[in-house]
C-alpha cells in the first residue's frame, strides 16, 4: 500500500492500560516526513503514556483508558500537522 497511516489503540479499563500501534508507509516516510514513533509517541501523551519505535512501525502504551476516544480523535490532526 501506499499513502497509508493507521493507528490502532485497545484499551484494558479493568487494569487502566491502553495499547497501541502506528504503521506509516515508507512513501510517506520518504516524501512527508512522517515517522510511527513520533506520531504514535504524540497519541500516547493524550492518554498519560509514551511510546515510540521505528519510522514505519511504532508501539506505545497509557495509563487513561477513557480517553482512548480522544486519542484516535486526534490521529487526523496530527498527521495533517506532521505532512506541514
Amino acid at each position: 500500500p501506499v499513502n497509508t497511516v493507521s493507528v490502532l489503540g485497545s484499551r484494558d479499563e479493568a487494569n487502566g492500560k491502553v495499547m497501541l500501534v502506528a504503521t506509516v508507509t515508507d512513501d510517506l516516510i520518504k516524501e512527508k516526513g512522517l515517522k510511527a514513533g513520533a506520531l504514535v509517541g504524540s497519541v500516547a501523551k493524550i492518554v498519560g503514556g509514551g511510546g515510540g519505535g521505528q519510522p514505519s512501525l511504532a508501539t506505545a502504551g497509557g495509563k487513561n483508558p477513557e480517553k482512548l476516544d480522544d486519542a484516535l480523535h486526534a490521529v487526523t490532526e496530527l498527521v495533517v500537522k506532521g505532512c506541514q
